[in-house]
């Protein structure tokens, strides 16, 4: 099924060809395909699910929802999914969307992470979610049907996808881990730096300045 890499399941719009070369530009190409691949997946489910995104908005959510791990755009003290949501809601101002749709794109990317919200929110939203939920984890994998999924995947290579996307998450993470405590990311950063150890919620409850 060729159109859904090529033809018309990705917007000929101006607004897609520059995310897709600002994109391009800012992260290597394994994450790169990855985003693609995020935006097709997001489509399959939304079908599944009989909702109706805007394709464009879908679109700019996949394509700059890991933008906050590529340098120098992960300069800031804060969570990377809100790197790269600011980087989209900005992208969308500078090309007149409605502080409407930026605010939507703004949550689908800084939300991407976070277990259990998405889903019941815009369907932009929703289905980035699970767009990068099946690309990175397999989830609902198993509720597309194959031979789509096998187009999408020839049409934009996995590569050495899992290997590439724990490196490069510990990469652009590195000198900010204090960021990602609560969050999916945590584990890869303890996993990946030697000695570090971010601190629990019991810990930071029980050394609260209160006495009780």
């Amino acid at each position: 099924m060729p159109e859904l890499s090529e033809g018309p399941e990705i917007p000929r719009t101006a607004v897609v060809a520059e995310a897709t070369e600002r994109v391009r530009a800012m992260l290597s190409p394994v994450i790169y395909h990855h985003s693609r691949r995020v935006y097709l997946f997001g489509l399959l489910h939304a079908r599944r699910l009989g909702l109706r995104p805007n394709r464009e908005l879908l679109y700019v959510s996949a394509m700059f929802h890991d933008v906050g791990l590529a340098h120098p755009y992960s300069t800031a003290e804060q969570r990377f999914e809100v790197d790269g949501a600011d980087h989209a809601r900005e992208f969308l101002a500078r090309q007149g969307f409605p502080a409407s749709a930026a605010e939507t794109v703004w949550a689908a990317v800084a939300l991407h992470t976070t277990p259990g919200i998405p889903v019941r929110m815009a369907p932009e939203i929703a289905v980035t979610q699970l767009g990068v939920l099946t690309d990175v984890v397999g989830f609902g994998l198993d509720d597309l049907d194959p031979g789509q999924v096998e187009e999408i995947v020839a049409a934009h290579p996995r590569g050495d996808f899992k290997n590439e996307f724990l490196r490069q998450t510990v990469e652009g993470l590195r000198h900010r881990p204090e960021t990602a405590n609560g969050t999916v990311n945590a584990d890869i950063l303890e996993h990946f730096i030697p000695g570090l150890r971010l601190t629990t919620t019991v810990e930071r409850v029980l050394g609260s300045p209160w006495q009780s």
